[in-house]
């Protein structure tokens, strides 16, 4: 994390094996918290459609969400293979496998949990998870029919090895779809305001960075990506993350109820959900954005 000031300085290799020690040890402990955001296990936040979702119904607005990035993935109802980097437990693989059955999915992931846990949901479907870096993965060149990363990027900073690796596995003509949180200036440009609620967002989600979306669609570019469309979907976002407070109220109320403990990756989770709420007030500095290119 270049932009923050740690307790104890690593070079940046130590860096990187810091945060991705801290994205498995998040998610092997925490994913299982997901189950009170939704049902689905949909570890993303949702799209709001007046004619199609409910604004108080939550799972609604988060399928919606695989709906409107599997839309733009223009996958016919023939066979194909879907790649999904940093699939979570599955929640947007099932959704897609349910609307095409002549689909077969491939999903990658760090957490030993969301593999255990996320190939039983996917034991009646074509498709299975992998415990893979998305920066590395094991799939063939030129495999995959199209790709997907919900808020999974920004765990590496949206760095350009993501989009890289996303390249080299699609086929010619293959789609990749980012659904995500990003920047609309340098880090250096943010107000003290959105500069704090960053730095608490990046550290209480294990994230290394968001990334500044001129520099990403350029990025982009620079590897190969054609086509390159970029959609400011905030507005459409917004009023899934104003769940958020009265799922951190519910999910707290629950454990007194069971008279549990929270974990310390439940209390980090829970932070991290308020400050992405506190993030998005700052509408001038961030964004939530859905980027579609072709290889």
């Amino acid at each position: 994390m270049k932009d923050f000031v740690f307790e104890k300085q690593y070079s940046p290799i130590e860096e990187k094996e810091k945060i991705e020690v801290d994205i498995i040890d998040f998610y092997d402990q925490a994913t299982e918290d997901y189950g009170f955001w939704s049902k689905d296990f949909n570890m993303h936040f949702g799209y709001y459609d007046p004619f199609r979702t409910n604004l108080f119904k939550r799972d609604d607005m988060l399928n919606e969400m695989n709906k409107q990035v599997l839309n733009r993935l223009n996958l016919n109802k023939g066979k194909g293979l879907l790649a999904d980097l940093g699939c979570g437990m599955g929640g947007s693989i099932r959704y897609a496998l349910r609307k095409n059955q002549n689909l077969s999915a491939i999903g990658v992931t760090l957490s030993e949990f969301q593999v255990d846990e996320g190939n039983k949901l996917l034991k009646d479907l074509n498709a299975v998870i992998l415990k893979e870096n998305y920066n590395h993965t094991s799939l063939t060149t030129n495999s995959c029919d199209g790709a997907i990363a919900i808020e999974s990027f920004c765990h590496s900073g949206h760095d350009s090895s993501s989009f890289l690796e996303a390249y080299r596995i699609l086929k010619p003509g293959g789609k990749l779809i980012i659904a995500d949180a990003f920047l609309k200036k340098d880090t250096q440009k943010l107000c003290y305001g959105s500069s704090l609620a960053y730095k608490k967002l990046c550290n209480h989600w294990s994230l290394e960075r968001l990334g500044e979306i001129k520099k990403v669609t350029s990025d982009l570019k620079e590897i190969g990506f054609k086509k390159i469309k970029v959609e400011d979907i905030s507005f459409r976002v917004a009023p899934s993350v104003l769940h958020v407070p009265f799922a951190i109220v519910g999910f707290m109320l629950k454990k007194l109820w069971e008279n549990s403990a929270l974990k310390k990756e439940s209390l980090h989770n829970l932070k991290g959900s308020f400050y992405a709420l506190l993030s998005g007030l700052h509408m001038q500095s961030f964004g939530y954005f859905m980027i579609t290119c072709t290889k």
